[in-house]
């Protein structure tokens, strides 16, 4: 057995979470390819994208210079091009939604390498949301962790995948609109449900 064998007592075994965690971390890192700003009825919105997917998907901020700057700060390596084919989609189900039609975004292939293990699960339960139906952050959180409604609300503050992971869809208790962290807020959010034809309080 080498020297460099750590050994734990039954009360120091990390936990599975744990473990899983290190293993997540220790997964090497997609390199993001490029990306690409598009005007939309919002604004300037952004896709970006590396050779597994979409890493991200930028909303407008309030000029093009700024959503650029959005897309540059939280992906330093991107760089502005012609975008691959699975992004020209997810630009061009962006622009058709945002003009007001119904677009479903489920064949497009998402990059979740730098995503965390529950965070990635509530992403693919919001993207199992049909277009014009809703669920709340409660319903969620049945289907994945009982009582982790704000471990749920947490994750999708934190969707870097805005309209493909439809966190829009995801309402408080009694229907109540709860937050939307894209430029616009909550305004944004009930522009998007309006479009798909969702009926909230």
């Amino acid at each position: 057995m080498s020297s460099g064998t750590v050994h734990h007592s039954a009360s120091q075994q990390p936990s599975v979470r744990q473990a899983s965690l290190q293993i997540w971390r220790a997964r090497p890192i997609a390199t993001v390819q490029g990306f690409e700003l598009f005007d939309t009825a919002l604004g300037p919105c952004g896709v970006i994208w590396g050779e597994r997917g979409i890493v991200g998907l930028q909303l407008p901020e309030a000029s093009k210079r700024e959503t650029r700057a959005r897309i540059l700060q939280r992906f330093p390596d991107a760089r502005e091009v012609s975008p691959s084919s699975n992004a020209e989609r997810a630009r061009d189900g962006v622009i058709a939604l945002l003009r007001g039609e119904a677009n479903d975004f489920s064949a497009i292939a998402l990059d979740m390498d730098r995503t965390p293990p529950f965070h990635r699960r509530v992403y693919e339960a919001a993207r199992a949301i049909p277009p014009g139906a809703t669920a709340s952050y409660g319903d969620l959180a049945a289907r994945l962790a009982p009582g982790a409604a704000r471990a749920v609300g947490q994750a999708l503050g934190r969707n870097l995948f805005a309209i493909i992971v439809p966190c829009h869809r995801v309402l408080a208790a009694g229907g109540k609109l709860g937050g939307f962290s894209a430029h616009g807020g909550v305004a944004t959010k009930l522009r998007l449900l309006a479009i798909e034809g969702a009926h909230v309080n």
